[in-house]
C-alpha cells in the first residue's frame, strides 16, 4: 500500500509541478499588468557613457535595442522583464573635483533624456507617481533619474535645484566617500552623520519633492536624515545587514526606523551585499592580490605580472567564489518585509553597476518575473507582490510630492 501511495504522490507532483509553475507566471503577469514594476537603481546610462569613445556623446547613440554580451540592460530584455518604471542612476566618481562632478552629472542627465527622446515608443520621462502610472497604462517604461552622490551638487543648493528642474527624482546623500556635509558607510566618518548644511540638503529635497536616498550613507547619516525629513525616504539599492554584515546594508535597527518613517528599502542584487560568504571571499581575494603585488618590498610577484596572474589563478582554483542565488535575494526581501514591513520593501538591482557579480538566476533585466515567482512559491499574495514590485515606491513618491513646497 505504501508503495502505491508513493507512486501516486510522485505521479501527482509530475503532473502538477509544471502547472504550478505556469500559475506563478500567470499570476506575475496579472500583477504586473496592474502595477508597474519599478527598479530603484540601474547604472546603464553610466555604463554606456563609460564605454563610449566620446564621453560627451549624448546625441551619438548607437542602437540600444540589444547588447547582451556587454550590458545587463537593453530594450528587448527590459520588455521581457516587464519593467514599468526605472530610476536611471547618474553616477560620477566621487574622487573628481566638485565642478567636474557637476559637469559629468549634467552630461549623464542629458544622456538619459537623449535615450528617451530617441526611443519614445519605449521610454518616457517621469517625475511623479502619476507620470509612472500614465506611462504604464500607455505600455512605456517610465524613466526617472537618480543622482548617486551628494558630492555631485558641489555644496550648492542651486545645483540641486537645477538637477530637479532637469527631472532628477532623488539624490543619494553620499557615494563611497565621506563628503563635506555627510558621512559615507564605506569611509571614515568626519561629521557623526550630517552637518547643518547636510540637514539643509534634506529639507531642500523635501521642498523640491525629490526623494532622499540613504543607500551608501553611514548609520549616523541615516539617523540624522530620518530625524530631519518630512517625507518618506528610500534606500535605492541596499540589502539587509542581518543577513550580510556589509556596511552598505541596512541594520534591523534602521529598518525599524524606516517602518516608522514610511520609507522603502529597495534590495540590491550585488553578490557582496547578498551573500556574507561572498563578501568574505571578496575581501580574501583582494588581500591575495595585495599579497602578490604590494610595493615595494612585500609583494611576492611585484614587477612580474605574468607570475602574479599565474599565482592568483592558482589561488582562485583553490578558493573558488561562493555561489550566490536568486533565492538569497528573496531571503533579503523577506527579512526586510518581516522587520520593516511588507509596505516598506522594493527592488533596486544595481544592474550595470556591479559587473558580473550578480546571483545565479538574476543576470539581467529580463529576470524580475523569476524573482517574483520565487516569492509567490514562498506564499506571498498577489497584493504583497504588487507592493514589492512598485506600489510601495509609488506611495513614497506620492508622499514626497505632497510634502513639496513646505
Amino acid at each position: 500500500m505504501r508503495a502505491i501511495l508513493v507512486a501516486a504522490t510522485a505521479a501527482l507532483l509530475a503532473t502538477t509541478g509544471p502547472v504550478a509553475a505556469q500559475d506563478y507566471a500567470a499570476r506575475v503577469e496579472r500583477v504586473l499588468a496592474r502595477t508597474p514594476l519599478i527598479d530603484g537603481h540601474n547604472d546603464w546610462p553610466e555604463a554606456l557613457r563609460e564605454n563610449a569613445e566620446d564621453k560627451r556623446w549624448s546625441m551619438k547613440l548607437d542602437d540600444l535595442a540589444a547588447d547582451p554580451a556587454r550590458y545587463n540592460t537593453d530594450i528587448e530584455r527590459l520588455k521581457q522583464g516587464r519593467v514599468g518604471g526605472q530610476f536611471w542612476s547618474v553616477w560620477v566618481s566621487p574622487t573628481l573635483p566638485g565642478d567636474e562632478q557637476v559637469i559629468q552629472t549634467l552630461e549623464q542627465i542629458d544622456l538619459v533624456r537623449a535615450i528617451v527622446a530617441r526611443y519614445p515608443e519605449t521610454f518616457v520621462l517621469a517625475r511623479t507617481a502619476a507620470d509612472v502610472r500614465r506611462a504604464h497604462k500607455d505600455g512605456r517604461i517610465a524613466s526617472m533619474i537618480g543622482v548617486e552622490g551628494g558630492g555631485q551638487i558641489d555644496g550648492n543648493l542651486s545645483i540641486l535645484r537645477s538637477y530637479a528642474a532637469l527631472g532628477a527624482g532623488y539624490l543619494t546623500l553620499t557615494h563611497s566617500l565621506t563628503i563635506d556635509w555627510a558621512d559615507s558607510a564605506t569611509d571614515n566618518p568626519k561629521h557623526d552623520g550630517l552637518t547643518p548644511f547636510g540637514e539643509d540638503v534634506v529639507r531642500e529635497l523635501n521642498r523640491l519633492g525629490m526623494l532622499v536616498d540613504l543607500s551608501h550613507v553611514s548609520e549616523a547619516t541615516m539617523r540624522d536624515a530620518l530625524r530631519v525629513t518630512k517625507a518618506p525616504v528610500i534606500f535605492s539599492h541596499s540589502s539587509a545587514r542581518a543577513l550580510d554584515d556589509h556596511p552598505r546594508n541596512v541594520s534591523d535597527e534602521m529598518l525599524a526606523l524606516v517602518h516608522q518613517n514610511g520609507g522603502v528599502v529597495m534590495v540590491n542584487y550585488a553578490n557582496p551585499y547578498i551573500s556574507d560568504a561572498f563578501r568574505r571571499w571578496s575581501a580574501d581575494s583582494s588581500a591575495e592580490k595585495t599579497r602578490l603585488n604590494s610595493p615595494p618590498f612585500g609583494g611576492l610577484a611585484i614587477g612580474q605580472p605574468e607570475k602574479a596572474d599565474r599565482m592568483y589563478a592558482e589561488w582562485l582554483k583553490a578558493h573558488p567564489a561562493p555561489t550566490v542565488t536568486l533565492a538569497e535575494v528573496a531571503d533579503h526581501i523577506e527579512h526586510i518585509a518581516k522587520v520593516a514591513g511588507v509596505d516598506n520593501v522594493g527592488i533596486g538591482s544595481d544592474f550595470d553597476g556591479v559587473g558580473n557579480q550578480l546571483p545565479e538566476g538574476l543576470a539581467d533585466v529580463a529576470t524580475y518575473p523569476a524573482l517574483l515567482a520565487e516569492l509567490m512559491r514562498r506564499g506571498w499574495s498577489d497584493g504583497d507582490i504588487a507592493k514589492l514590485a512598485g506600489e510601495n515606491v509609488l506611495r513614497v513618491m506620492t508622499a514626497a510630492e505632497a510634502a513639496a513646497g513646505h
